[in-house]
């Protein structure tokens, strides 16, 4: 072949198919500036989908009813009652309502009706043509953690990491302050207001004070999605990972595999939310904290560290920005993350 003509062929194939060089800029690029999507006013429409696991209306009346009373109005999608076993739905079913809610140009933000597994089972046959041209918000971690990972290395959009429908206390009224609260950051973040979040002073903490894209999620979802199209890119991030129903073994390994492909190397920070540990069985006790397993990993390296950070499997689970810039200052006297 004539090597002018297949030049010229090649940069003209190029030109033709531009979302080849948005993906390629998107993952190479290591200071990328993350697109923020609108934020909600009152009228707005929020969508309600369950893309992982089986949840019934009567389950999420609770956060209809809450959401409406913020002003929004709510759709709720088709997979919420159905169920294949353990999932919202077959495969095929979850796809399609959530296709139509990222596709709906009347809905603003959509919120994850409940976590469990499932997410990767569609995560690649999702069109988010659509999407990246008039982002929205996308709500829910634990398995939902794929499609914060997803959005961050192939569009650089924004998304939070929070509580979701099966997290709503039935009655808001004998609701503990520690629910309202963190029920209330979701409202926050949607709205655009600054959040500001603390954590106490903790021995095991490394001092220091840094700004940064937050990123982050479930440790277990992280480490699956290494070598794939939403593996997640930790240069110059502060880092945040939680984790619930593991061994102490199932964490150190996780996070040696963090370690091994790159991920704790070149961090602005990381923070270290809840971790409900599996106690270990007779006789085969790990020997280890999960502050011994975190500190053996970072030790090569000085960035801050902030533990027992208000996020995770647990009551003070706080709604936190992926993709937005944060400032995280580790002293003497506790942590404090917020919104820039």
């Amino acid at each position: 072949m004539n090597r002018k003509h297949f030049l010229s062929s090649f940069i003209a194939a190029a030109t033709a198919f531009p979302s080849f060089k948005t993906l390629a800029s998107v993952a190479d690029n290591e200071s990328l500036s993350f697109k923020i999507p609108t934020f909600l006013m009152k009228g707005d429409t929020i969508g309600i989908t369950s893309p992982a696991g089986y949840i019934t209306m009567k389950q999420i009346q609770p956060s209809i009813l809450q959401m409406q009373s913020w002003g929004f109005n709510i759709k709720v999608g088709e997979t919420i009652g159905k169920r294949d076993f353990t999932y919202g739905g077959t495969d095929e079913e979850r796809l399609a309502d959530f296709q139509k809610m990222l596709d709906d140009p009347n809905i603003k933000a959509i919120m994850c009706a409940r976590g469990g597994y499932g997410f990767v089972r569609i995560i690649d046959q999702l069109d988010f043509t659509h999407f990246i041209r008039n982002p929205k918000w996308i709500i829910g971690f634990s398995d939902i953690t794929i499609l914060h990972c997803h959005l961050a290395k192939n569009y650089g959009i924004a998304s939070i990491h929070s509580k979701m429908c099966n997290s709503f206390p039935e009655d808001w009224l004998k609701a503990e302050p520690i629910q309202i609260e963190t029920i209330l950051s979701i409202k926050s973040a949607l709205t655009g207001q600054a959040l500001t979040y603390s954590a106490p002073s903790n021995l095991n903490n490394r001092l220091g004070k840094v700004n940064g894209i937050l990123i982050g999620g479930n440790l277990s979802i992280i480490e699956t999605l290494a070598g794939t199209h939403s593996d997640l890119d930790t240069k110059d991030k502060i880092l945040f990972i939680e984790d619930t129903g593991e061994y102490l073994y199932s964490i150190d390994r996780m996070l040696w595999n963090l370690k091994r492909s790159g991920k704790l190397k070149n961090l602005k920070a990381l923070i270290i939310g809840g971790f409900k540990v599996k106690p270990d069985d007779a006789g085969e006790e790990f020997g280890k904290t999960v502050y011994d397993i975190v500190l053996e990993k970072v030790a090569a390296y000085n960035y801050p560290i902030a533990f027992d950070f208000p996020v995770g499997h647990q009551r003070n689970n706080y709604a936190l920005k992926c993709g937005v810039k944060h400032i995280l200052d580790v002293s003497a006297t506790g942590s404090i993350l917020r919104t820039i």
